[in-house]
């Protein structure tokens, strides 16, 4: 969540990912993926600048789960390419895939 300040200063928090467009005419002028719109004292810079964090501390917070074993990247696997011309069996890192999840159709009513 970020912290905005609404014209008459009071404060509020608002999921970032709610968020449809924000414009500068001359105040910042917030409007959500449902319609809503907020007023606030925040420049459009800063305003982007704090979703940009917020997102930053998202994906360092996910590299912390149980599960993820390098802090750095996906996961990596051997795959044997075969000999080379002039070494040994070359070894090339892949990234490992999910298994995909089966969909299931929608029923029509």
């Amino acid at each position: 969540m970020i912290h905005l300040s609404r014209l008459n200063g009071q404060g509020f928090v608002l999921n970032p990912d709610l968020i449809l467009k924000a414009e500068s005419t001359p105040d910042t002028v917030v409007t959500l993926v449902d319609g809503t719109k907020f007023v606030v004292v925040e420049p459009l810079d800063v305003l982007s600048e704090r979703v940009v964090q917020y997102r930053a501390q998202v994906v360092a917070a996910a590299r912390e789960l149980p599960g993820c074993s390098t802090p750095t990247g996906p996961q990596l696997a051997a795959v044997d390419t075969g000999p080379d011309e002039d070494r040994s069996p070359a070894v090339q890192l892949a990234p490992q895939l999910a298994e995909p999840v089966p969909l299931r159709r929608r029923r029509r009513s």
